[in-house]
């Protein structure tokens, strides 16, 4: 069950951003958290590139997508989050869909970007998705994103857990247990690289189809 400071997040942008911000201090600030899935990435063609951000929120990092391409697409399952969404990056498109259960064809896009989801899902869900993912990639293609990780530096455990208890679901503590690369690599995911932020709290990982 959801905390009440988890409710409020989602239902007022003010209190969602003022949250966001405070946690991305860890990393430099929340404008170097929304693009640590992207340092160094380099996909095909440019501006024709299509890319997907999965389980866009609000658009905080779509707004950075749109620096590699003009056809971004953001995903979403919240109509209250696509509304905000629209109204932030009104360049994008929007789609309102499970990210376990895309509308996309085979082998729609270059590039897959995902930032702080995949920690709300089931475990089932998260394999499905990865699934997903893999599907509406191109050969070749590009997923990356950034989520939590187990922390590598104690120092860095009793803050990601009170984090945890008053914003998040059990979920978020699954994915602490789980291998992230193992479950890409098993779905057929390949060139993976993982890097860790935060004293090993937040993971980031590029993986190719």
């Amino acid at each position: 069950m959801a905390t009440i400071f988890r409710d409020l997040s989602y239902r007022y942008q003010w209190f969602y951003d003022t949250i966001s911000r405070l946690a991305a201090l860890s990393v430099g600030g929340e404008g170097k958290f929304r693009q640590l899935a992207l340092q160094g990435l380099t996909i095909n063609s440019g501006k024709d590139d299509r890319i997907l951000d999965l389980c866009c929120g609000s658009g905080q990092a779509t707004q950075f997508l749109l620096k590699y391409s003009q056809n971004v697409t953001g995903l979403d399952a919240s109509p209250l989050s696509l509304q905000r969404a629209k109204k932030n990056v009104p360049q994008a498109e929007y789609v309102e869909a499970f990210a376990e259960n895309m509308p996309f064809a085979d082998n729609s896009f270059d590039l897959v970007h995902t930032s702080a989801a995949l920690h709300e899902m089931q475990p089932e869900q998260l394999q499905q998705i990865i699934r997903e993912v893999y599907r509406v990639l191109k050969p070749g293609g590009v997923f990356a994103l950034v989520d939590f990780h187990q922390p590598q530096n104690i120092l860095f455990i009793p803050g990601l857990w009170i984090f945890f208890w008053l914003f998040e679901t059990e979920t978020a503590w699954m994915l602490l247990k789980t291998d992230l690369l193992g479950l890409l690599t098993a779905s057929g995911f390949r060139d993976s690289q993982q890097n860790f932020y935060a004293g090993g709290s937040l993971q980031v990982i590029q993986t190719k189809k």
